[in-house]
């Protein structure tokens, strides 16, 4: 069964601090502490964007370069599902872009620059598209947990999506087959979504967009044609 209850490590909004920092070293975040295949610890971002890293995927956070090690095959099966099911739908609705790394999204807030897993910007905030980033929240962004990434994911970039305006946070953790959907309030804090009864979660940003939970633990076998035909049955 899905659990939409609060993640235990994600703080809670109403007490989120602005200032909070994501440090550098690998047990905590995930990172490599020290300059990886020459690539500098520190960036202005213009440089960041500029930068080739090649096979190599990287965050950008007040300054300083993360480097992400490489991703387990279910968070790539799951993420790329995920992609090909919203790329489907705004696609066939004409309504924006749908967006996977190595596309990265600045937000002015802390500041960073982030690379959802996936991302969705709408069409009337094409003008946040940019040559080599997205200059702006998306609209949806959807995170898929790792082993290595669960604070960062759960918390860290929780804090920064709410405050730099993401609308829709999907988190999707496939180790415990847990899912948790945010939604930006009135107030400019992340409420969790309601799943149905059934395991549907419906998008708010994405309206008449339908997501079955279960679809997510059974990919690859699981086609998007095959999980589009259960919804219809």
């Amino acid at each position: 069964m899905t659990d939409i209850l609060q993640p235990s490590s994600a703080p809670s909004p109403k007490n989120q601090a602005g200032d909070q920092r994501e440090s550098a070293p690998a047990a905590q975040n995930g990172a490599a502490s020290t300059p990886a295949n020459g690539i500098p610890a520190h960036m202005t971002w213009e440089e960041y964007l500029a930068w080739d890293f090649e096979d190599c995927q990287a965050e950008w956070v007040d300054g300083e370069v993360i480097v992400m090690p490489p991703v387990r095959l279910d968070h790539q099966f799951i993420a790329g599902f995920l992609y090909r099911l919203l790329f489907d739908f705004v696609e066939r609705h004409s309504l924006g872009v749908v967006l996977q790394p190595p596309t990265r999204m600045y937000l002015q807030s802390r500041p960073s620059g982030r690379e959802p897993d996936v991302l969705f910007v709408a069409s009337a905030h094409a003008s946040r598209l940019k040559e080599t980033s997205v200059d702006g929240p998306a609209d949806l962004a959807i995170e898929v947990v790792s082993p290595e990434s669960e604070e960062r994911d759960r918390a860290t970039k929780l804090v920064e999506y709410e405050a730099g305006g993401v609308l829709e946070y999907w988190l999707v953790d496939p180790l415990r087959k847990q899912t948790y959907f945010y939604v930006l309030g009135e107030d400019g804090l992340f409420h969790l979504a309601p799943i149905s009864a059934d395991g549907i979660y419906q998008s708010t940003v994405l309206e008449g967009l339908r997501l079955k939970i279960d679809w997510l633990w059974r990919v690859p076998s699981l086609t998007l044609r095959m999980a589009l035909g259960e919804l219809a049955d």
